[in-house]
């Protein structure tokens, strides 16, 4: 999203949650970057603090999860959801919303494993992942079955 430097990406999200904390006025990616960041308290102290979360890392191995990296995937769904890229996206998405109500924040998380997984075979294979993997993974998590291979309804 920013690129492989991860300063000025950590950057940008402390200063714009800094700025929403102080009610300045948001650019719409600084916008959503509060809006994720809000539903994570847990994270409000670290982005409190630049000079301690820097250079800091979370070691998976040691059970830490990365702060940045995980409010990174969220803000990655949300992108796919509303581009609806892959196509399909957002319809499994909108209709999850109507079957297990209005916890957003707790299917984002259920679908952020399958976009997790979807960038894990990626950097395996070196190139990109089959989007029908992901859609497919979505569909698992959300029980629904597989998607019809009927290509003549296309």
């Amino acid at each position: 999203m920013f690129g492989a430097q991860r300063d000025p990406y950590r950057r940008r999200f402390i200063a714009a949650w800094q700025k929403a904390q102080s009610g300045q006025p948001l650019d719409p990616l600084e916008q959503r970057i509060a809006e994720v960041v809000e539903k994570h308290p847990e994270y409000h102290g670290l982005l409190a603090d630049a000079d301690k979360v820097l250079d800091r890392d979370w070691r998976p191995e040691g059970g830490e999860a990365n702060p940045f990296l995980h409010m990174a995937l969220h803000l990655a769904l949300l992108e796919q959801i509303g581009a609806d890229h892959p196509r399909g996206i957002a319809a499994l998405y909108q209709g999850a919303l109507r079957v297990h109500g209005d916890d957003v924040h707790t299917l984002e998380h259920r679908l952020l494993d399958c976009l997790a997984e979807s960038m894990w075979r990626m950097q395996r294979d070196g190139r990109e992942d089959d989007p029908n993997n992901y859609l497919a993974c979505i569909r698992r998590t959300l029980g629904l079955p597989p998607a019809s291979t009927d290509t003549r309804r296309l």
